[in-house]
């Protein structure tokens, strides 16, 4: 896969599997911009071992609607056009209906399908009228096997996801008339700093029992399916959902 002067924008890139992906689109020659909402320090760090030249960090929550307006301008600016949008920015909370408060079970879902939803369908808003305008692009959702199997603590998190397939098939339909194609990657749990930091040792065991291969994914693998769908000769794939799950779950 050759990236060569392609331009992408990757949200939530400063840690995990956007981190990952921002260094593997590198490598392969693209210039990347790196969207992150509050963590300067990690975005930096992220820059500073991205190979190749012409990288950008562009701090915008795109949980908030004019954001995602501004984050889509400031790039197009910056690089002329947008090739390729990675939306990877997501978040979770436990809210277990049978456990929490009201105010609780309410908050959790505004927040969630807020950035894993909201953030994504306007994000993609703006993102296509670029494309359109420049006579095609590439969309690459990053959604969860959360979507198919269920989240029992976390149910508006798997609701957002199971949602975000759905509009990512329902934009691969309409948008394939504007050479603008549109793929989803569902992972797992995935080894980041993220999950070390939520998981207790007994719940890490316990995932790693759900893979017959005994381990989480590495973002790097993700990261690799994400590539996929985003490069030169995957187009009859646009509306695909790409499993990186280590057959933890199947369907």
């Amino acid at each position: 896969m050759d990236f060569k002067n392609k331009k992408v924008l990757i949200t939530g890139a400063s840690r995990g599997i956007g981190k990952a992906t921002a260094l593997a689109f590198a490598a392969k020659g693209a210039q990347v911009g790196i969207n992150f909402r509050n963590n300067r320090e990690a975005a930096e760090r992220t820059l500073a071992e991205l190979p190749g030249e012409g990288h950008r960090l562009f701090q915008y929550d795109v949980s908030v609607k004019e954001d995602t307006k501004s984050l889509i301008e400031d790039f197009v600016q910056a690089y002329g056009k947008l090739d390729i949008l990675v939306n990877n920015a997501g978040i979770g909370a436990f809210h277990a209906i049978d456990e929490v408060d009201f105010n609780t079970w309410t908050q959790a879902w505004e927040d969630i399908l807020g950035t894993n939803l909201t953030a994504v369908a306007n994000t993609c808003y703006w993102a296509v009228q670029a494309m359109i305008a420049q006579g095609g692009g590439r969309i690459v959702n990053v959604s969860s096997r959360g979507a198919f199997r269920g989240e029992p603590v976390q149910p508006a998190y798997g609701a957002s996801k199971a949602a975000l397939n759905s509009l990512s098939q329902s934009l691969a339909k309409q948008l394939a008339p504007h050479h603008i194609y549109v793929g989803v990657v569902a992972p797992g749990f995935t080894d980041t700093d993220m999950a070390a930091e939520a998981l207790t040792p007994k719940e890490r065991e316990n995932l790693l029992r759900e893979s017959p291969f005994q381990r989480m994914a590495k973002p790097e693998e993700v990261a690799h399916a994400i590539l996929f769908l985003a490069s030169e000769g995957a187009e009859y794939s646009s509306g695909t959902i790409i499993d990186v799950n280590g057959a933890s779950y199947l369907r």
